[in-house]
């Protein structure tokens, strides 16, 4: 369930990134990476405390 949210999460942020190029928005492109690099941070965080 916790990968589910990180695929979603970086889904997202790519749609953003994208969305945000076709309107000229660096706003909406600034929040899609912002969105997939921290569920990135959050599924090597959850792997890294699953293991130990």
């Amino acid at each position: 369930m916790r990968y589910l949210l990180v695929v979603i999460g970086v889904l997202i942020g790519a749609a953003a990134v994208v969305l945000g190029e076709g309107d000229d928005s660096p706003g909406l492109q600034g929040l899609g990476v912002l969105l997939a690099l921290g569920s990135i941070v959050y599924g090597v965080r959850t792997a890294r405390r699953g293991r130990s």
